[in-house]
């Protein structure tokens, strides 16, 4: 007889010899996804039965997984910051080194009553909308340059019932926005990857990941920096912070990237939990 605890021990160890990241946890949740059922749910019923039909489901979400497909894409959702955002192929899997962004954001906001941020290349709305939620009273713009990105930003955006307070302008970073904005905070995850290093992205990544989001001009990975830059004088407020998401191949040149301007000051390239550089942050002189 085919269980729960037994179909779902045999997607485990399928998933397991095709080198799957964290099969067990990928098996939970597909199973989780076909029988909409919680992880404790799924072992409280681990003798349940199967049916062909519920089989079949785990079966074809178990082969796209098996061939890279990332388990968000599978399941349509992931949470963020505890809360639950629609996710597909036009938008990144927001990863935990971003909800660290979030929480170094909000520090440096130190409140959100009265105030406004700014969130470039929004992609899923997951740092807009975790800001709204977790600030009452801040207001957030997010811009992008991907309509279908935007599409799952608001659909996000209404599902959590912010949309009084973030609003989403299509656009390439500072291009949508209006000439007399200004921000408290800009926030951002741009993109940082050399297109040169294909080669050594993980499959999930290089085959289901959008381009626009991963990957900076040829050879130059602070481009999308300089980008983000050159609205900084303009657009963020006397006292206001700029807080980016970075990884350790583009960490010195983006943070160089910065550095060099005269009206911001405290500029900091600062580590994640695991001891990675991974923040730029700085300060627009008072």
């Amino acid at each position: 007889m085919h269980t729960v605890m037994s179909v779902m021990r045999g997607a485990e160890g399928w998933l397991q010899k095709r080198g799957v990241e964290a099969p067990k946890r990928s098996a939970e949740l597909l199973l989780g996804k076909v029988l909409k059922l919680d992880r404790l749910e799924l072992y409280l019923e681990h003798d349940r039965p199967l049916n062909e039909q519920e089989r079949a489901a785990l079966r074809e979400l178990v082969l796209r997984r098996g061939d890279g497909e990332p388990v968000a894409h599978l399941l349509g959702s992931w949470s963020f910051r505890g809360h639950e955002l629609e996710v597909g192929p036009a938008v990144l899997v927001p990863r935990p080194e971003t909800e660290e962004l979030v929480d170094v954001a909000i520090d440096k906001l130190q409140g959100g009553e009265g105030k406004h941020a700014i969130d470039l290349g929004t992609g899923s709305g997951a740092i807009a909308i975790a800001l709204a939620i977790e600030q009452p009273g801040l207001t957030v713009l997010g811009t992008d340059a991907s309509q279908n990105a935007l599409c799952v930003a608001r659909h996000n955006a209404d599902y959590h019932k912010v949309t009084d307070r973030v609003q989403f302008l299509h656009g390439s970073w500072w291009q949508p926005v209006p000439d007399e904005q200004q921000f408290d905070l800009v926030v951002s995850n741009p993109p940082y990857i050399d297109p040169k290093a294909l080669d050594g992205l993980e499959d999930n990544v290089r085959k289901f990941e959008p381009p626009l989001a991963l990957f900076s001009a040829p050879g130059d990975v602070a481009s999308c920096y300089r980008e983000l830059a050159l609205g900084l004088e303009h657009h963020l407020r006397p006292g206001g912070w700029f807080v980016a998401e970075t990884g350790y191949l583009a960490a010195t040149a983006s943070h160089e990237v910065f550095a060099e301007l005269p009206f911001l000051t405290n500029v900091e390239l600062r580590d994640d939990l695991s001891g990675q550089p991974r923040f730029v942050l700085a300060q627009r002189c008072s």
